[in-house]
């Protein structure tokens, strides 16, 4: 009979090395003690990276010994993975608030009840001259430069400094200094965690598994990153949120439902067999954008956004309830007037937006190109922003 593992090694991820068998007959024998390990480079947390916490809950909800690893010590270096230039060293204060805004947001998939917090500069900072020797004896820089960024470095004559190599060491140590029986990730941090793997059988004669959970495209089909600009926030308003998951690819919806959502395995087969006996998959697509809404917003707010979608862009209505803006001005330019109604975001961006017709202004119900038009703010009355955002212009 064929060994069947749990959905907790199966859903969500990619691959776990040596192999699932061996680290599920460890499962079943003792709680084990796994991390997942952060560096708060940035503030923003976009359903992407929901695909990793959700399966570091999954296990504290197994009982497990989970720790969340800030890396206030790998972070001033910067991990270069995925990277072709050098990242910028971050200064103590900058982690600290990026930490705080981070945990308020994965907050929505954590339960830091069940979940230690440590930090790496713990035993980083205390690693004296012969600590560091010893570290580097156990690799070589063959091994450390082999990953594809840096090769991609030195075929293009670009520098390859220092630090950047000891990275995937101080992130190995930290397996190490934790003495932890699996560590999880994305699938582009597996270098990294290898190392780890390595380390902790050096140093504790330890056999350490990996988890890799899969990366997820974004809106647009690519890589979910915020340099796309096709992401979803975690803290996306609630009408955002559903109105981008509805622009996903219909191939994307199984995909979306199995990683984001805690919907049955077996729903989410019959969703796949009705799709390819010809199904329209709208219906699906709606079910998983108010899922996933609900999940992070509530049943109401789940519902008013599919209500909104189904107004302002199956039937194309202006919504009766949208955001006032009042201006003293009598006009402005139409990029002024833009990031005035959106100041997060570039005005590049925003440029781009007009030139793709991207702005609608009512009652005319014109769509300008040239970003620099002049718009009379006592004549217009809405204007819609991209596809799913709408503002009521008023004049004193």
């Amino acid at each position: 009979m064929t060994e069947q593992l749990p959905e907790l090694l199966t859903r969500g991820v990619e691959q776990v090395l040596p192999d699932s068998f061996s680290l599920n007959k460890l499962m079943s024998e003792k709680k084990i003690r796994l991390y997942l390990g952060i560096d708060p480079t940035g503030s923003l947390l976009t359903l992407g990276h929901s695909v990793v916490l959700r399966k570091l809950q999954q296990f504290a909800d197994a009982g497990h010994q989970v720790i969340l690893l800030i890396g206030n010590g790998t972070v001033r270096i910067g991990d270069p993975t995925g990277r072709d230039s050098t990242r910028p060293v971050l200064t103590d204060q900058v982690i600290e608030e990026n930490f705080k805004t981070w945990k308020s947001q994965a907050s929505k998939i954590l339960d830091f009840d069940k979940i230690e917090i440590r930090y790496n500069g713990d035993w980083l900072d205390k690693l004296t001259y012969a600590d560091m020797i010893k570290l580097l004896a156990k690799t070589t820089v063959q091994q450390l430069t082999e990953r594809d960024m840096f090769q991609e470095r030195i075929k293009n004559e670009q520098p390859i400094f220092g630090h950047e190599i000891l990275y995937p060491l101080l992130q190995g140590y930290d397996s190490v200094a934790m003495d932890v029986d699996l560590e999880i990730g994305g699938s582009d941090q597996l270098f990294n965690m290898m190392m780890g793997r390595q380390l902790q059988n050096s140093y504790n004669n330890h056999d350490k598994w990996v988890l890799t959970s899969p990366i997820i495209n974004g809106t647009d089909g690519r890589k979910m990153s915020k340099s796309y600009n096709n992401f979803v926030a975690l803290t996306e308003e609630p009408n955002q949120m559903y109105g981008k998951l509805m622009s996903i690819a219909d191939e994307q919806i199984i995909e979306y439902f199995t990683l984001l959502t805690n919907t049955p395995v077996t729903d989410i087969e019959a969703m796949s067999q009705a799709m390819a006996s010809g199904e329209n998959p709208m219906q699906f697509k709606h079910l998983l954008a108010k899922e996933i809404t609900k999940f992070y917003h509530d049943d109401e707010a789940a519902r008013l956004a599919e209500e909104h979608f189904r107004v302002t862009v199956q039937e194309g209505s202006i919504p009766a309830e949208i955001p006032s803006v009042n201006f003293e001005e009598a006009e402005l330019s139409l990029l002024d007037l833009l990031h005035r109604l959106e100041p997060n975001e570039s005005r590049s961006n925003l440029r781009r937006l007009v030139e793709q017709g991207g702005v609608t202004i009512y009652p005319e119900e014109t769509k300008p190109s040239e970003p620099t038009q002049l718009i009379s703010l006592k004549v217009t009355e809405v204007i819609k922003v991209g596809k799913r955002k709408f503002y009521r212009i008023t004049h004193d």
